[in-house]
């Protein structure tokens, strides 16, 4: 067998040297350099199929088609390949290529594999999850199981270290592609330009600037149909590239034309396929990356900029046949402010599907194995408890029977359990109809009306739509009327939602979330079993996308209810009710006789402060007169503060008998404080914090302790002859030294000081106002009065 003459082939010997010797190795090879197509053929020379994983279908595809042509074979001969819904193999396939996700599947099947010798993961560097997932569940099972099994790792980048030690410090062996030089042209959007308007004037330069076919990097189908309308080319071809496609319309895209091309292509064209003639490259500087849908509650995808790495990669691709030009659609000062590298889907995806992998290998938490990054803590746990709640794991963790039925449909476990159950429920056509329109989104609000307009409708959607439905209802069996409001509760029964009263179409989703169907939605139904919501920034509710008309009858028998007592502070008051909910939704509710309401009461003086208590005068005296005795002498006297009353209401506060909000506020807060007195030292109370003090005059007066010192406000000419600040516990007393008529006139807290230095201005100041009261010019040795100096 004669293989062409790519740059990979003069260290293929070097290749399989390695893997004879060590049983691992890792091969560096940029794109363009036949890694994908050659090294599989010349593994083929061992015992057993050569299996590659590649990460798209529509490369696994490609490369089994491509390795057919060098055989002068049709695909499923020595090369076939296996992807979601389309095998294309037999008795005398010696190469198989298969999508990662496959390969977990088959692992997870029979870890042994029989059969195999040889399997290659290309594309590494791209860190997909099912990726790093395949990689974890090969390395122990060659450490447990199957010594013998040779495993060869592609990466289109040097950052191989990593790799080479999870697979025994590996030999890495390195390929340079046979490359020309590239130009680049920054071509950033003008103020207000749509990034697929940039890039079709992109596209326009670069065929106006060179020769050959251009090739242009958008981040998803949707750009791409949106820059493919602003083209408006003669005597060129513009042709889509991405997964949404069928098999036909890939390979129109991948095969050279005698005219002109234009490729629209997704991250697929980055590195595991070829587009030959390509001399430009137009890069969108966008790429489309899984996070969490929350919009749907699945993984999704959201648009991100391109990396450093990922940049370099699309650049190469103008350069494999001739000198070519890269096209940045991006300003070049933003060049540098580019991340080094893809971030891994392990640190950024939603981890249910990962999580249900896992707990089929028998390690919950993924413990155990070798990762070349761990899966988020976090996104892990969350992705074990939708686990539990799906009955796909029991409470330890341990996977079911129906957890294990579930991974074997490949659907995320949302969409699994609808189909599995639904199928009972409703017939496994029906189920697969409503399942196939969750995991692609609608576009109608209406989910009968949108499956209507899919039966109905012959566009891709459609077709792609009617192909899943197809593939999936073959999965499982079931017959049943239709009621596609139950596959959407089946799939998210936390989105069950219920009318709020008061006519606004306002619903109370189970999870406990607020949304509203938008106008025009076709809906009206007190309950829905939402698909899709969305929640914009600053708006207080969020938006139903997609949702089908249910009942309560349906709700309770999609999701688990519960009854319970519920004795709360609600509302200002005490509320004790009997109730039936489905999650955040009250079903049924009536009120309990006799209930036990101590801790809905505590609740509602720590929600609403101790205003809700009775306090007299003399009861906010005590309390005031005991904060200053722990402010001022520590223990045994208690802190009486909000905070630390509320802290233990119980040590001072008598509860009992007490039932509603109007019986807190009979309940006399003063009585209840002396509780809290410490005896016997309370006994001195009246020594160490007075209620009144005795002025030279004769007058008791009261003192005021609401402040951080005492105070003590009496007339002037009360204090004649007191030269020492009176003091309590050792704290000065304030002074306020009032007029005749009660209004201050001085403050001090230091009497002697005050009399030499502050009493002249003072007297010389009220002396006149107040001629009948006696003015002494030395009040320290003056006699005190509360009378005028003449009595009638």
């Amino acid at each position: 067998m004669k293989l062409p003459d790519l740059p990979v082939r003069s260290v293929l010997p070097d290749v399989l040297s390695a893997l004879d010797a060590h049983g691992t190795a890792v091969l560096v090879a940029p794109p363009g350099t036949g890694k994908t197509t050659l090294v599989p053929l010349a593994l083929m020379s061992g015992d057993g199929r050569v299996v590659v994983a590649e990460p798209r279908r529509l490369a696994a595809r490609a490369a089994a088609g491509r390795m057919a042509a060098i055989l002068g074979e049709p695909v499923g001969e020595t090369v076939g390949y296996a992807v979601r819904g389309d095998r294309k193999v037999s008795s005398r396939t010696r190469v198989e290529v298969v999508t990662s996700g496959l390969l977990v599947r088959r692992v997870q099947g029979d870890p042994e594999l029989p059969g195999v010798s040889t399997i290659l993961l290309d594309e590494c560097h791209e860190r997909h999850l099912d990726a790093d997932l395949l990689l974890a569940l090969l390395l122990d099972v060659r450490a447990g199981l199957r010594e013998d099994l040779r495993l060869l790792a592609t990466s289109a980048t040097v950052a191989s270290g990593r790799l080479a030690s999870l697979l025994g410090d590996a030999p890495v062996i390195e390929a340079s592609a046979r490359t020309y030089p590239v130009s680049t042209a920054y071509l950033p959007p003008a103020r207000g330009e749509r990034a697929e308007a940039a890039v079709a004037r992109a596209v326009r330069t670069a065929l106006s600037e060179g020769d050959g076919d251009v090739l242009a990097f958008l981040p998803g189908a949707g750009e791409i149909a949106r820059t493919s309308g602003f083209l408006h080319l003669s005597n060129v071809d513009v042709l889509p590239l991405h997964g949404r496609l069928t098999a036909t319309q890939q390979d129109d895209a991948l095969r050279p034309r005698d005219r002109r091309r234009v490729v629209l292509a997704t991250a697929v064209a980055e590195s595991s396929l070829t587009v030959p003639g390509v001399r430009a490259v137009v890069d969108s500087g966008l790429a489309r990356v899984p996070r969490v849908d929350h919009r749907r509650g699945l993984p999704g995808l959201a648009t991100v900029r391109v990396s450093a790495a990922v940049a370099a990669q699309r650049a190469g691709r103008a350069g494999r046949e001739a000198p070519g030009r890269v096209y940045r659609c991006w300003a070049e000062h933003e060049q540098g402010t580019l991340p080094a590298y893809p971030e891994p889907e392990i640190r950024t995806a939603e981890l249910a599907r990962l999580a249900l992998e896992l707990a089929c290998w028998s390690t919950p938490d993924g413990t155990g194995l070798a990762w070349w990054d761990p899966p988020g803590e976090g996104a892990l746990a969350a992705g074990r408890a939708l686990l539990a709640t799906l009955g796909a794991t029991s409470s330890d963790g341990t996977v079911t029977a129906r957890g294990r039925r579930m991974a074997d449909l490949g659907l995320h476990p949302r969409l699994a359990r609808a189909l599995l159950d639904g199928a009972e429920a409703v017939g496994a056509r029906n189920a697969a109809e409503v399942v196939a329109l969750l995991d692609t989104g609608g576009k109608l609000t209406d989910v009968d009306a949108e499956l209507r307009r899919l039966r109905g409708a012959n566009d891709d959607a459609a077709r792609r739509w009617n192909r899943e439905v197809q593939r999936l209802a073959k999965l499982v069996t079931g017959s049943g009327r239709p009621d596609p409001a139950l596959i959407v509760a089946l799939a998210h029964p936390e989105r069950l939602a219920r009318r709020r009263p008061g006519g606004e179409p306002v619903y109370l989703m189970a999870g406990g979330t607020a949304a509203e169907l938008p106008p025009g939605s076709g809906l009206d139904s007190e309950w829905l079993a939402v698909a899709e919501a969305t929640r914009d920034p600053g708006r207080v509710h969020g938006t139903i996308r997609l949702a089908a008309a249910a009942d309560e009858q349906l709700a309770t028998r999609a999701a688990p209810t519960s009854e319970t007592d519920e004795i709360t502070w609600a509302d200002g008051d005490v509320v004790a009710r009997h109730v039936k909910k489905l999650g955040a939704i009250t079903l049924s509710s009536r009120p309990l006789k006799n209930p036990n309401v101590h801790d809905a009461l505590v609740a509602g003086l720590k929600a609403e402060g101790l205003g809700l208590l009775k306090w007299t005068a003399d009861g906010t005296r005590l309390r005031e007169r005991m904060a200053f005795l722990h402010r001022t002498l520590g223990a045994p006297w208690p802190a009486v503060d909000d905070k630390s009353l509320l802290s233990d209401v119980d040590s001072w506060l008598d509860l009992s008998g007490i039932r509603r909000r109007a019986d807190l506020a009979n309940l006399n807060a003063g009585t209840a404080l002396k509780a809290l007195l410490p005896w016997p030292a309370a006994s001195k109370m009246d020594e160490l914090a007075p209620d009144r003090l005795e002025v030279p005059s004769g007058s008791h007066v009261r003192v005021d302790y609401g402040g951080d010192q005492p105070v003590l406000a009496v007339k002037l000419q009360e204090t004649f002859g007191w030269t020492e600040t009176p003091s309590l516990s050792g704290v000065p007393v304030v002074l306020h030294l009032l007029s005749p008529a009660g209004r201050p006139a001085a403050i001090t807290a230091d009497l002697a000081s005050f009399w030499t230095g502050g009493y002249p201005s003072v007297r010389a100041d009220l002396r006149g106002r107040y001629p009948k009261h006696p003015w002494p010019e030395d009040p320290a040795t003056a006699v005190p009065t509360r009378h005028t100096r003449r009595r009638a």
